[in-house]
């Protein structure tokens, strides 16, 4: 069996961190009992719950230097900016995957009038048909 010391509250490396960002007259007004709920509200926060959870550390000349790279899904709600910007990126990649298709069908198109040998303008080619004739 392992018995396992409680430290108190204040000690407690998230509160510490939490407290040393305040004034010192605030910090010190916490209780204990009030620092304990405060640790363990901290302490239950989901934000390690990535798909992709990367840490490490390397060594550079006479300094050591940590990396963090995580995704996942974003579930925090967008601000009104955010949510704009989101829409406008998603307009945009409609409008270009819109273009690229149409681009892509005309060009289909044009080369199977040229195969059934369709010229709608004499002495006029935009030399695609003959580029994938001679290429083939």
């Amino acid at each position: 069996m392992v018995l396992k010391i409680k430290r108190p509250a204040r000690e407690e490396p998230n509160l510490q961190h939490m407290l040393e960002r305040m004034p010192k007259k605030v910090a010190d007004s916490f209780s204990e009992e009030q620092l304990a709920h405060l640790n363990t509200a901290l302490a239950g926060r989901q934000w390690g719950n990535h798909k992709v959870d990367i840490r490490g550390t390397f060594s550079l000349l006479s300094s050591r230097f940590y990396f963090v790279l995580l995704a996942g899904r974003d579930k925090r709600d967008l601000s009104r900016a955010e949510s704009r910007i989101g829409r406008i990126m998603m307009a945009a990649v409609v409008f270009i995957f819109l273009c690229m298709s149409l681009l892509l069908g005309l060009m289909l198109l044009y080369i199977l009038k040229s195969w059934l040998g369709i010229n709608l303008f004499e002495d006029f080619s935009l030399g695609l048909w003959d580029w994938i004739k001679a290429n083939h």
